[in-house]
């Protein structure tokens, strides 16, 4: 393997290339987490892995409860399946409360400020009610808890990462929240060693070929229990080493790269570009601060072959969305072509006509 075929293998792991997966909720749970800030995005990550989907049948298996949007792993929203949501939780939740410490106590939130949130939260969505954070903060403030912008938020945080809410169905365009166990019954309980196996093998078949580095950025696990999850795991992968950089990936899939000529727009935050510590494999250095900045901001991009060559951008109208791209080097007429189909794929999963405007 060289660092050339790294790119392509993982279009097959991630399921860009083909899947044999029918469900949202089976690639969400395929993916272990799929980074969801930019809701929009997030669901095309769904929709461009399932050809076929729609923009409608995705945002239906979230409002379910399929599927789960929280805050995990990282300090940010994350899709998450609803068979994983418990384990995941549990395995993230200490060094994410950890790391959010010093903030809070700027903050002046303590953790009898947050049980006492927790309760009226509680009570406020028993019995299968699902309120947006607005009106959650209203209740709060009813409490005579203060409440500003930034309090807010880290309200919410915490009370997704006690496991006491999870998403609710959206209300228009706003989140709403719902409680966590009346939303998704608690499975049997697993292990902490368990669970950081289940989390390394669920990241190096989904993300491979990737090396410790690339999983401890990806999880958010300190070092040790990193290492630790791979540890338990490495035998039934395979190992190669580029460099100094050793690259698990599993077999037979992980062994074979793509050779068909393929296009594929990318959502913002798309797992094939944020989840590797080191993504030069599918970016080349001087092409990546146009693709993402240094606070964090991840564009759509457009990967032709495996490798990231451009980047696109949507305008939504009543009956058409209008796709613009821009690439980062001359394309050929059959990578014209196929960014033609790949732009009206994406009109097709929001069941809207499609103009392209290439620049």
């Amino acid at each position: 393997m060289k660092l050339s075929d790294i790119a392509n293998i993982r279009l097959q792991t991630q399921q860009l290339a083909a899947t044999t997966f029918r469900k949202p909720k089976d690639i969400v749970e395929w993916m272990g987490a799929i980074q969801a800030q930019d809701y929009a995005m997030a669901k095309w990550a769904l929709g461009i892995r399932l050809p076929g989907t729609t923009d409608k049948e995705i945002e239906a298996a979230i409002n379910s409860g399929k599927i789960i949007r929280t805050h995990i792993m990282r300090p940010t929203w994350h899709l998450v399946s609803a068979n994983d949501i418990h384990w995941m939780t549990e395995l993230s939740a200490p060094h994410l409360i950890s790391s959010m410490k010093g903030r809070q106590k700027e903050l002046g939130l303590t953790e009898e400020i947050f049980s006492k949130c927790n309760k009226v939260i509680e009570k406020a969505l028993q019995s299968g009610k699902h309120l947006t954070r607005e009106e959650l903060m209203a209740l709060l403030t009813k409490a005579k808890v203060m409440i500003n912008q930034y309090t807010a938020i880290h309200i919410m945080y915490m009370a997704e990462i006690y496991g006491v809410v999870c998403n609710g169905a959206m209300k228009g365009k706003k989140q709403t929240y719902a409680l966590l166990e009346e939303r998704i019954p608690k499975t049997k309980k697993i292990t902490r060693d368990e669970a950081l196996a289940k989390l390394a093998k669920k990241y190096f078949s989904s993300h491979g070929p990737a090396t410790i580095q690339d999983f401890m950025w990806w999880s958010g696990l300190p070092a040790k229990d990193a290492r630790s999850g791979l540890e338990m795991i490495k035998s039934g992968f395979i190992s190669e080493t580029i460099g100094t950089e050793t690259y698990w990936f599993s077999s037979p899939i992980g062994s074979k790269k793509s050779t068909k000529p393929s296009i594929h727009l990318l959502p913002a935050f798309d797992e094939f570009i944020i989840s590797y510590k080191d993504r030069t494999a599918a970016i080349q250095v001087e092409h990546q601060k146009k693709a993402f900045t240094s606070n964090g901001i991840f564009r759509p991009v457009i990967v032709v072959n495996g490798l990231a060559s451009g980047l696109w951008k949507r305008s939504e109208k009543t009956n058409k969305v209008v796709i613009e791209t821009s690439f980062f080097r001359p394309h050929n007429k059959a990578e014209k072509s196929l960014l033609e189909e790949a732009a009206h794929s994406f009109g097709d999963y929001l069941n809207k006509k499609t103009e392209i405007k290439t620049s």
